[in-house]
């Protein structure tokens, strides 16, 4: 009798919950993005991976997808629910802020891209009309992957969050205007842009009315069942109503899923909305993920293995210099341009539609459309790749910026204080310093804060100080005290070594996290080093003593004498050599908080 094997639509989805069980879970012990895993499953068990074999081996259809294109439609779902989640963290107010962004880079950016990718195609041989469509949907980038990435908060985000925007709007004027330059499409084709360009204006505002008096009485309905399952239907639902409106009228799909989540941001359910959905959003897009990793054909790329590289690392260069030059002459800083080209340069999931319409349009040969698919899916894989990489970027920029910035110009006066490490600490002891008149400056690593810092004015400069050179640049020969406020135990005490064996007079200071991290750092050198467990316990003391009626002058004196005497016993716990048999080290260590940091 000959074995029975599963259902093609069973085999499926075993095969796509077994990945998700297995890629999200390993790739995050090991802090990598599961983008690429799912892609590589997608090459592993499609029809160009082992999906190629089970004619020779029937078991691995357990374990093989074997019909890509019916797990398309959950792909696409996967796209519309993220659109959604990106919409949920925007706000009408926040697409308004964003309007010189997203209508003037986000367009110069997809414009100017796509001109020298298609003037490149054309005068390499390709037509007119294929150069046009090619260039448009290789400028493209990928919305599913590039803000899990980088998210939508930060500068890089923020940038990215609106040429994605702006290129999510232009994906229905993009395929019309193929359709208007086909062969046959020469008369029709405006025509059909403009109708369907008014239809759709006039759907969004319906929308846009309806959302606003009909979704906060759907969710409040939703919310008093306190039924979660409730909560998540009338989710899904408005989602897929959005999309299917939009749809009939021509639009894409995506954007009335983001049109639905802006509508559900302005309401004070979108976190509730947001968390209940992200289990179905990841799953949805590890399918497409998997559907971009089985549209590759090893074959074809062992054919045409050097062409495909060329094409791939000429479309992310063209990209990363055009995104690059637009921000910059925009205003952003060197770092967040550098970092925000390298990471829009890869193609989108879109660009995949885009070929699609161009090859149907005849604009462009099937082989043709091929070739760049392969392009493209090679280009998604890479894209968690990229976004190390615009880190990287980022960092040497920044740190080529603060070596042409001297730290204390020549015939200028030190800094009473040098401050390394400028987050709530750091930042509180600054206020202090500048109250009483005490000029500092700090240095931190975290290009974020010191860009925020410097907007508000704080003497910050970014470095690592990890690195020697930096140390030396800070010239701390000529300050009066040097104030340590990372949270990082280990480098606080090698620093405050480095420091003592240079400047043997100067004072520092040092933050530390119990009485044992604070002994070692007084071995180290350390002219005070504060505890942050013993303060906050002091400070609770004080409180409760004041609370109980006590007399604020002697609660605060003999807050002062136990700090001193607390301080004697932590200096004495760091002079003490370690010897064996001796016991009294371990009962001080224990009696002031080091065993167990409290």
């Amino acid at each position: 009798m000959a074995p029975s094997f599963p259902t093609s639509s069973f085999s499926d989805a075993l095969v796509i919950l077994g990945a998700a069980g297995i890629v999200i879970p390993t790739f995050a012990r090991f802090r990598i993005s599961p983008v690429i895993g799912f892609i590589l499953v997608g090459l592993l068990v499609g029809p160009a991976g082992l999906g190629s074999l089970t004619r020779e081996l029937p078991w691995l259809n357990y374990i093989t997808i074997s019909n890509p294109h019916a797990i398309e439609p959950f792909a696409e779902f996967g796209i519309v629910l993220l659109l959604f989640s990106i919409g949920l963290e925007l706000s009408f107010r926040r697409l308004w802020a964003m309007r010189s962004l997203v209508f003037g880079v986000g367009a110069a950016q997809l414009i100017g891209a796509a001109m020298i990718i298609g003037t490149t195609l054309h005068i390499m041989g390709q037509s007119w009309g294929g150069a046009i469509g090619l260039g448009l949907a290789l400028a493209l980038s990928s919305t599913a992957l590039v803000l899990p990435l980088v998210g939508t908060v930060s500068a890089v985000g923020r940038s990215a969050l609106a040429m994605l925007l702006f290129e999510d709007l232009a994906i229905v004027p993009i395929i019309f205007l193929l359709g208007a330059l086909a062969p046959y499409g020469q008369e029709a084709g405006f025509g059909g842009l403009l109708n369907t360009l008014l239809l759709g204006a006039v759907t969004i505002v319906a929308m846009l009315v309806l959302g606003r008096i009909l979704l906060p009485r759907l969710f409040a309905q939703a919310a008093r069942a306190k039924n979660p399952e409730l909560f998540l239907a009338a989710s899904l639902l408005v989602v897929i109503v959005a999309s299917l409106v939009t749809t009939a009228v021509g639009l894409s799909p995506i954007m009335g899923a983001l049109l639905a989540g802006i509508l559900i941001a302005e309401t004070d359910y979108h976190n509730e909305v947001e968390v209940i959905t992200a289990p179905f959003r990841g799953l949805a897009l590890g399918i497409f993920l998997i559907t971009v990793g089985m549209s590759v054909d090893f074959r074809v790329v062992g054919e045409n293995w050097s062409a495909i590289l060329l094409a791939v690392l000429g479309v992310l260069t063209v990209k990363a210099l055009v995104t690059a030059g637009l921000l910059r002459l925009g205003g952003a800083r060197n770092a967040v341009a550098a970092e925000a080209g390298v990471l829009m340069a890869s193609p989108s999931e879109t660009t995949l539609i885009v070929l699609a319409a161009a090859a149907a349009a005849q604009l462009i040969r099937p082989e043709t459309a091929a070739f760049w698919q392969i392009v493209t899916a090679v280009g998604l894989i890479i894209t968690p790749l990229l976004a190390q990489l615009g880190r990287l970027v980022a960092r040497r920029v920044d740190r080529l910026a603060d070596v042409e910035l001297p730290v204390i110009g020549p015939g200028e006066p030190a800094p009473a204080a040098v401050i390394i490490g400028f987050g709530r600490v750091g930042r509180l002891v600054a206020e202090m310093l500048a109250t009483h008149g005490r000029t500092y400056l700090a240095v931190d690593s975290n290009i974020d804060t010191v860009a925020a810092c410097r907007r508000e004015g704080f003497p910050i400069i970014f470095g690592d100080v990890a690195r020697p050179e930096m140390m030396d640049r800070l010239n701390l020969g000529h300050a009066s005290a040097l104030i340590l406020t990372m949270d990082d135990p280990v480098l606080t005490v090698r620093l405050t070594k480095k420091v003592r064996a240079w400047c043997p007079d100067l004072t520092i200071v040092a933050r530390a996290r119990d009485a044992a991290h604070a002994a070692e750092l007084y071995r180290a050198g350390a002219t005070d080093a504060v505890p942050e467990t013993l303060e906050s316990s002091l400070q609770l003391s004080e409180a409760v003593l004041v609370d109980l009626g006590m007399a604020m002058g002697p609660v605060i004196a003999s807050i002062h004498e136990k700090r001193a005497q607390l301080r004697a016993e932590i200096v004495a716990l760091g002079s003490i050599e370690e010897q064996p048999g001796f016991h009294s080290r371990r009962r001080l260590r224990d009696r002031i908080g080091g065993a167990d940091g409290a």
